[in-house]
């Protein structure tokens, strides 16, 4: 009980705050867009690079956490796609059917999150993952998409995918911070305390944006459409990682619940920013975005209870 009201309780509020507040129309209709602007493009990269700038080399060293969080990934959003293959989806849905079930909120909720739950030393992990998610997992589905819709060649494919990545502040901010804390011994202290009160925005900034976003009137999505992508989600990808968190490259028992915990975030919005990208079913993916949330209040707070918090 204590996890739930101490520890997961306060960050879906906040994202409740933002439903309330769109519903009430307290926030106007062109709100979670501008809220998550941003979040994307100023709040997170000032945190994310700020955790970067000042992480050790030691801190950045995480091989094996690196690896146990991607193979999770990468399993889901092949066994994904695999199943929209044999339900009769083109090659661009089940990309997308993939990206839904693997692609963890690591920057909205993650953040948070895990600050309350594993303390200020996980943020270089989440940090991690958060690159891992959407350089690797958005990069690919964007490549798979190009090469569905026959919009180029290999390399037009190849390139668009990396522009994508390259031009994604969330890639490149904890990338210069690396390159800048190892390059300068500290932050100038004006220019941390700039950093900081960016930094102090993004996460309540981006739960708000979430719960605007899912506050938004939207016609309802079949449950069934959507429940086995939400199950891979909040289920499989955690077991996944579980797997070769603890069992194959044997991470302490601080690193394999991180790991597990951010594996078993709800749907983050990179999959319906693509679908609206590429005219595919945005309001499909909005109604694994809103039921994975609603529904892992529930499942992370077991989690957290089972690996431990502190």
């Amino acid at each position: 009980m204590n996890v739930l009201l101490n520890i997961v309780l306060p960050v879906f509020a906040l994202i409740g705050a933002g439903w309330l507040a769109r519903r009430k129309q307290w926030l106007g209709p062109t709100a979670a867009a501008e809220l998550n602007r941003f979040v994307v493009y100023v709040a997170m990269p000032a945190l994310l690079f700020r955790i970067m700038a000042t992480a050790s080399w030691s801190d950045l060293a995480q091989p094996g956490f690196t690896a146990a969080f991607g193979i999770g990934c990468g399993v889901i959003f092949v066994a994904a796609i695999a199943q929209g293959r044999r339900r009769g989806h083109d090659l661009a849905d089940a990309s997308l059917g993939g990206l839904n079930a693997s692609y963890a909120n690591v920057g909205f909720i993650g953040f948070p999150l895990c600050l309350a739950a594993f303390g200020p030393s996980s943020l270089t992990s989440v940090t991690i993952s958060a690159i891992v998610t959407v350089c690797a997992l958005f990069g690919v589905s964007v490549a798979l998409m190009e090469w569905s819709q026959n919009q180029g060649s290999g390399l037009h494919i190849l390139r668009k995918s990396l522009v994508s990545v390259v031009r994604n502040p969330m890639v490149m901010a904890p990338v210069v911070g690396v390159i800048y804390g190892a390059t300068v011994s500290t932050v100038p202290t004006g220019a941390d305390h700039f950093l900081k009160y960016l930094s102090d925005a993004a996460s309540p900034c981006a739960l708000v944006s979430l719960g605007a976003f899912i506050g938004e009137e939207r016609q309802p999505t079949r449950w069934s459409k959507v429940s086995p992508l939400v199950a891979l989600k909040l289920f499989g990808q955690p077991s996944v990682t579980w797997v070769f968190a603890h069992m194959v490259f044997h991470l302490s028992p601080a690193l394999t619940g991180v790991a597990v915990v951010i594996a078993a975030l709800p749907t983050g919005t990179g999959p319906y920013m693509l679908a609206n990208m590429y005219g595919r079913d945005a309001q499909a993916v909005a109604g694994s975005i809103l039921m994975s949330t609603l529904l892992s209040l529930i499942t992370i707070t077991g989690l957290i209870a089972l690996l431990g918090s502190g």
